[in-house]
């Protein structure tokens, strides 16, 4: 882990590849043919696709003339171009990555400094799921109830709580726990998107609620 600190990451997302990463130390060909450095088994996917070359001023994305294309941020690449942190790339609308300049650009410990399978960046709003981005982001309300989740380490928190927090003390006074658990079900819906086997908003029946966010496994 500690060689992957030093260079940019290129992490898959959805697709046949999901979850795996590499590290940009190196350029990285992209393709259906067995010598690529990165190889997407589907006929979608040219033989030699695109190609990430890390350069002076950044790592550089091109498309190598494939016959489906390659997609920057939802954008049909027509020229080379230098990514930036958070940019997704998709290969033929088969399999998405995402470009991270550093593993400081992901959080990878929780508060007890251990590495957990649900992690957020409050500066730039971004949430991980087993190291995947979920995509689109929250929206503001879903963030500020799941940071405050996140911040407690595991410990209940009180609907009130919740929903001061989510909607200011001013406002508070007017939400209804209607409102509060539809907002809690939509979370945990997108939160099932990239991980359906594992819930990570439990209510605490009488109490409140609190996120349950396993460590990951260190052999994955």
């Amino acid at each position: 882990m500690d060689e992957l600190k030093e260079y940019p990451l290129f992490i898959a997302q959805e697709g046949i590849l999901k979850g795996q990463r590499w590290s940009l130390d190196r350029t990285l060909m992209l393709g259906r043919d067995s010598t690529c450095e990165i190889v997407l088994q589907d006929r979608q996917v040219s033989r030699f696709h695109a190609r990430l070359t890390p350069t002076p001023e950044g790592v550089m994305l091109e498309d190598l003339g494939s016959k489906n294309g390659t997609i920057h941020n939802d954008q049909e690449l027509t020229a080379p171009v230098i990514l930036n942190d958070g940019d997704l790339v998709g290969i033929a609308y088969t399999q998405q990555f995402l470009f991270l300049t550093s593993d400081a650009t992901m959080p990878l410990v929780d508060g007890y400094g251990r590495p957990g399978k649900l992690m957020m960046d409050q500066k730039s709003r971004r949430v991980w799921v087993n190291q995947q981005q979920l995509t689109p982001p929250l929206s503001a309300q879903q963030f500020k109830l799941l940071w405050m989740l996140f911040e407690s380490h595991g410990q209940v928190v009180t609907r009130l709580e919740l929903v001061s927090a989510v909607w200011g003390d001013e406002q508070s006074a007017g939400v209804s726990d209607q409102a509060l658990d539809a907002l809690i079900r939509r979370l945990r819906d997108r939160l099932a998107a990239l991980d359906p086997t594992h819930q990570y908003i439990d209510t605490v029946r009488g109490h409140g609620v609190r996120l349950d966010n396993p460590p990951v496994d260190e052999a994955e």
